[in-house]
């Protein structure tokens, strides 16, 4: 996946439009978490990002960033659909991989500890 193709899926949308991102990715996450886990090398900061992303302390730039990372990690279809097995959530690794690294300063000690718990079982 190339980084035009990375930055449009990351690019600002309008508050209706992060709100149904917001949605999405709440009634999918954890779903798609559990389906992708064996995919997905780092995933305490992927729940990490997605506990920063409804952290309403976490800027509203920061926010919309990892709202449409998470949202493209749950779509059952996108570039690379996900059902494909072995390469499925290639796509998805990458997007999310941008979208943490441009964010990690606002990944707060807390967000992690809420991870930890989350994978733990003790969310």
């Amino acid at each position: 996946m190339n980084k035009a193709t990375i930055d449009e899926i990351l690019s600002p949308s309008d508050a209706r439009a992060s709100d149904e991102r917001a949605a999405r990715v709440r009634a999918k996450f954890w779903r798609t978490l559990k389906r992708a886990a064996r995919q997905i090398p780092f995933m305490e900061d992927l729940v990490a990002a997605y506990y920063c992303a409804f952290d309403t302390q976490t800027p509203t730039r920061v926010r919309g960033i990892l709202l449409a990372a998470l949202a493209y990690f749950v779509l059952p279809v996108d570039i690379i659909p996900d059902f494909i097995a072995g390469f499925g959530f290639t796509d998805d690794v990458a997007v999310l991989s941008a979208a943490i690294t441009a964010v990690r300063t606002h990944i707060t000690p807390a967000h992690y500890a809420a991870a930890r718990a989350s994978l733990a079982g003790k969310d």
